[in-house]
Order: structure tokens, then C-alpha cells, then sequence
């Protein structure tokens, strides 16, 4: 069987090791150097007024017609999240968490938004285990997201919470078509949602599952949107500002009537969250983390977002090689990139927790010495082993805490759990420009819908955001911010934008950012391209806490045998995965030469780029 041509006949659901199949080089080589209509299934989308790419078409419609209404990236990006709550409830929902990373035109800056929420403060992971702290009603983290988006409305936008949250409204009341990744998420729910007749309600509105293509609507979570709306109208109508008057939606969805709702289910249902812990939140703005790659500056997520700083360190370890002339089809580069991804993920689930905990040593962690220390690690003709962490200038024993598991504390099962989240990027007219990861953990946080809201809540606690080691600072601990691994990117050169990604992954999600910044940085591809080649991804086994674990690498079937055969020689565990099937990058790039912008959507999930 021709693999090269597997996709076009469906999905392959098993992961098979490599060696199994023979390659064709002719058949299965990528031709760099075709132009980007002869290499692409989707075409880039131009858009000199503005564009939109997202994970979902309806999501990338509405962003867009915020753009068109006269509202600006920051208007469409709230927009764009609330229509992602409905048709993408697995992934992204006010009840979740998630990173931005914004270009402001006017003052030429760029920011970083932690829209992030806190375990309950009455968490003791101590006394629960690995599914408990996964999914029900004892598992997640306090909502992040939604004031998040009131958040960025009151710093950059420039419409009403009424206005961008509209067509989320109508998709929820009147409903739309559900699409099959959302039935599939829902099936593999089913069960949990049975168990609460909140999720049921919701999930399962005709006590059975959707039909893909059958109109899905969501009564509860329209009635949420339009209680937040409400309360920014009424304020208004009081005299109110602009400003004041998103803080009475915000407000009410964490110190008023919706928090105490939230607080009155978990109280009912033996859960932990209480009225305290919503009223303790606030989203973070800060600076992104930044670093300079061939002449290109980089900005990312901070901590509590663990893939920015391993973006930023595995293309700072890759640098010291010259890519370009080794060519992307050559095994000697995807070898440097898998084993800057290993070096790097060794510091980054060492070091990094909760910063306002915990002391993280971001700046000794993005040094030249000591990358330079550390890209010694890296043999240009073996595979090395998962190495230990370095000890970059900063670091800090952890400070005692009278949470601290004790010595006695049985570790939790090792195993990290899938995630599930999405991703947009959006540039307006004028030139603002945001890259978005919002997420929900796993599929549908922790698969509770909350009383009447409509809402699930990330499930922060599981496993692969924290750590199960008692002795690790990212341990799951009451009132500490887990760690995410989505990290929106924007680059620039000299002061002008280049491009702005993100993507969906999980533990994925810095690796697949890193090799489609390396297409386009190093090898110039166009942006469709560049998010259409084939990837891989570096696995661990249980996950990346510890020396030496095992390490394997699922490489999409379309990969060279001059790949294959360089890769297996240098030891290298190779699985093969199906051809588009790793990750989902969502992003916008700047020609260089032209001055032109165009989007891209990857085909490997039902993302959607739009312009005008």
C-alpha cells in the first residue's frame, strides 16, 4: 500500500512501528522548493483588512465578522472564544483556562495575558488519586478563561460584551450542525456524564448521543452569556464606563450570583470549590518571555505556561547548528530537533511550577552560557538517552510549605493524561495581532457541568498539568496554579510583525510550534506549507519528570526513507503515526518581500482560515 496516500482513505487510529512499512523516498520526499499551491491540500488565505484562523469554521466566521463591524483583534478574539465554547465544547469554554500573547500597533508592544485559575484552596491531593484528580467533582481548577476575556476587552477592545458574545448567544439558543470530533469526544464521555444529570442535561439533551450533523444547541449556557450581558447593560444604564461596566459582568460571574451558584453545586455535591476561591482570582498581564532566534525576536507565555520557555530554549539549542544547509529533508536535522525537544523538556518539567509559589529560573534557564552547556548534551550521530536537568543560574530549593507531602506519600500513577484544547490567531486592520491557546485540559475539563451554567471547568489537577511526584514543586496543592503547556507565539524583526501561531497538542503543543517556526525561519516556507509538512512528536514513558525514561518518536507517514533510515541508524524509537495527524497550528505570516499577509489552517483537525 502506497502510505504516502493513507489519508485520503480515512483516519488510521493505531500508531504502528515504522520499520513495518517500506517507504517510497520518490513518492513520500517533500519538494520544498514547489510552490505553495502545488504543496498544500488549502490554499493561504489573504486578508489586507484582516483574517482569522481558528479551530473551527464558525469560530473563524465570527471572529471575522467582528472584524468587518468595525471591532479590532482584541474585540474578534473574545468573539472567536465564546463561539468556541459552543462548538468545541470539549475543548475551550468560559470554565477553562488558557494564553494569549498580543501585538498592540499603536504603542508597538507586546503582551502577555495568564487567564489561568487556581486549584481549590481546599485541595489535598494527598488523599486522592489519579482520576479523582482527572475528572468529577473533585478534579479542576477555578475558571480562568471568561475573565480573561473580560480582562482583554477592558485593555485593548472596543465593543460590549454584549456585541461579542452575539453569535455565541445565537449558535447556543438557536443551535448549529455538531460537528463528528465533538460526537466522538461526547461517546467517550458518555459515562461520566450519566453520573450527573447537570452534564447529562447538556451533553446528552435527548438522553442519547448527537448525531453527527444534528442540530445542537446549548439553553443553559446561552442563559450564562446573556446573565454577563445583562450585567454589563444594567451598569450602563446606571452611568456606568466603558471599563466599569465589563467589571460588573466580571464581577458577577466571580463574586456575585453565578459564583455563589457555582460555590451552592460543589457545596451540594461534596465538591471543593467555594465562593472564596472565585473571588481570589484575577488574570495575569505580563511581559512574554522572549528570546532571539537568527535576527527573529520570539515572544511567548510565561509560567504558569510551561511550553513558552521550551519553545524558546529548543530553538535557542538548534541555533548553534546550521539547519539551512543541512536542508529539512536531511535526517541530521530532524535528529537536532528531536534532541533539542529532549534537552530542553528535561529543565522545563524540572523547573517549572507555579511562579508566585515557586522561584523559576527563566532568565539562567534562556542564558547563552548555559544553553551553550546544554546543547553539549546533543551528539550529531547518536540518540541519547533522556538526560537529568541542568542547574541554570536562578534556581532555588523549594521553600518548606505546610502542604508538603510527606515522605510517606504514595506517588500517583505516572501516566500523563491527554489534553484537549484549541487555538486561533487573528490580525486586524490596523495591525494588532493576537495568537490564542485556550484550553479545557482534557476533554471537556472535568466532565461536570456546573448546576445551571452550562459551564465544565478545566481540570488543572489531572495528572500531566501537575506532577505526580509528592516531592515536585508542580505537585497538584491547593491554591497553586498548574502548568499548561500552551504557549501562543508572536514573532517580529526589527520591531515589525512576522508572524503570530499556536496550536492544540497537549504535551505536543511546544514541539510542533518549534519544528513550524523552524519551516519558515530556517527553510522559508510558505505558511501553509510550513503548517501542512510533516511532523513528528517525542514521547515519554510514564512522562518527562525523570532521567532516563524511555523515549520514542511518532513521525507522520509521509517522512522520507532517507529519514527513516538516517533516524533508526542513530537510534532513535521510531512509530509511525497517520499522515495528518499531530497537532494543529493556526497561523499568520508576513511576506517578507511583499509586505502581503496571509493566513493558514492546518487541515489535520476542522480549523478554518478566513480574510477580507
Amino acid at each position: 500500500m502506497n502510505i504516502s496516500r493513507l489519508f485520503l482513505f480515512g483516519v488510521i487510529l493505531v500508531v504502528a512501528p515504522l520499520g513495518a512499512l517500506q517507504l517510497s523516498a520518490q513518492e513520500n520526499a517533500y519538494p520544498l522548493q514547489m510552490s505553495s499551491s502545488r504543496l498544500t491540500h488549502r490554499p493561504e488565505v489573504p486578508g489586507p483588512n484582516g483574517l482569522v484562523t481558528a479551530g473551527h469554521p464558525l469560530a473563524s466566521i465570527t471572529g471575522l465578522r467582528i472584524l468587518m463591524a468595525g471591532g479590532n483583534a482584541a474585540d474578534a478574539s473574545v468573539a472567536v472564544l465564546a463561539t468556541l465554547n459552543v462548538v468545541r465544547p470539549q475543548m475551550s469554554g468560559a470554565g477553562g483556562n488558557g494564553f494569549f500573547t498580543y501585538y498592540d500597533s499603536q504603542s508597538k508592544t507586546l503582551h502577555a495575558l495568564s487567564a489561568t485559575g487556581a486549584a481549590p484552596l481546599a485541595l489535598d491531593a494527598r488523599t486522592l488519586d489519579s482520576e479523582q484528580l482527572n475528572k468529577g467533582i473533585n478534579a479542576g481548577v477555578v475558571p480562568g478563561l471568561f475573565g480573561g476575556w473580560i480582562s482583554l476587552l477592558q485593555k485593548f477592545g472596543t465593543l460590549s460584551l454584549g456585541e461579542v458574545l452575539g453569535p455565541a448567544i445565537t449558535y447556543a439558543r438557536e443551535g448549529h450542525p455538531i460537528e463528528a470530533s465533538v460526537v466522538r469526544s461526547i461517546a467517550s464521555s458518555q459515562a461520566l456524564f450519566e453520573t450527573f444529570p447537570s452534564s447529562s442535561k447538556v451533553f446528552l439533551p435527548a438522553k442519547r448521543l448527537p448525531e453527527t450533523g444534528e442540530n445542537f444547541t446549548m439553553p443553559d449556557l446561552a442563559r450564562t452569556f446573556e446573565r454577563l450581558v445583562a450585567a454589563e447593560k444594567h451598569a450602563l444604564e446606571e452611568g456606568a464606563s466603558r471599563e466599569d461596566a465589563l467589571q460588573a459582568a466580571f464581577d458577577l460571574f466571580y463574586r456575585g450570583e453565578i459564583a455563589e451558584e457555582m460555590a451552592a453545586f460543589y457545596r451540594k455535591n461534596a465538591g471543593l470549590f467555594t465562593e472564596e476561591d472565585f473571588a481570589n482570582y484575577e488574570p495575569l498581564w505580563s511581559e512574554p518571555i522572549h528570546a532571539r532566534y537568527r535576527g527573529y525576536d520570539i515572544y511567548t507565555s510565561p509560567p504558569t505556561s510551561r511550553g513558552g520557555l521550551e519553545v524558546l530554549m529548543q530553538l535557542k539549542l538548534v541555533e548553534g547548528f546550521d539547519l539551512k544547509a543541512l536542508g529539512w529533508q536531511s535526517a541530521l536535522t530532524q535528529h537536532l530537533l528531536i534532541e533539542a525537544i529532549k534537552v530542553a523538556k528535561a529543565d522545563i518539567y524540572h523547573y517549572l511550577a507555579d511562579p508566585r509559589l515557586h522561584e523559576v529560573p527563566v532568565e539562567g534557564m534562556l542564558s547563552d552560557e548555559y544553553l551553550k552547556s546544554r546543547r553539549a548534551l546533543i551528539s550529531k550521530e547518536r540518540s541519547i538517552s533522556f538526560p537529568a536537568p541542568g542547574k541554570p543560574q536562578g534556581r532555588k530549593m523549594l521553600a518548606a510549605r505546610t502542604d508538603q507531602p510527606d515522605a510517606t506519600t504514595s506517588p500517583l500513577d505516572e501516566s500523563s493524561v491527554p489534553g484537549s484544547t484549541t487555538s486561533f490567531s487573528i490580525r486586524d486592520k490596523d495591525g494588532n495581532v493576537m495568537a490564542a491557546t485556550p484550553t479545557h485540559g482534557g476533554a471537556f475539563g472535568t466532565g461536570v457541568v456546573v448546576g445551571n451554567t452550562g459551564l465544565t471547568f478545566n481540570n488543572g489537577t489531572r495528572v500531566g498539568s501537575t506532577s505526580p511526584y509528592p516531592e515536585d514543586a508542580n505537585y497538584a496543592r491547593g491554591g497553586q496554579v498548574p502548568i499548561l503547556n500552551n504557549s501562543p507565539i508572536i514573532v517580529m524583526r526589527d520591531g515589525e510583525f512576522v508572524m503570530a501561531l499556536g496550536t492544540p497538542g497537549g504535551e505536543t503543543i511546544g514541539q510542533t510550534q518549534f519544528q513550524v517556526l523552524v519551516n519558515v525561519l530556517d527553510f522559508e516556507m510558505p505558511v501553509q506549507a510550513a503548517i501542512e509538512a510533516p511532523r513528528f512528536s517525542v514521547f515519554a514513558e510514564p512522562n518527562f519528570y525523570r532521567e532516563g525514561v524511555d523515549i520514542s518518536v511518532r513521525f507522520e507517514d509521509r517522512l522520507t526513507q532517507q529519514q527513516y533510515d538516517g533516524l533508526t541508524a542513530m537510534g532513535h524509537d521510531l512509530m509511525l503515526a497517520p499522515s495528518f495527524s499531530l497537532g494543529s497550528i493556526q497561523a499568520i505570516l508576513k511576506n517578507a518581500e511583499l509586505g502581503t499577509v496571509a493566513a493558514g489552517a492546518d487541515p489535520r483537525r476542522a480549523a478554518q482560515a478566513v480574510g477580507w
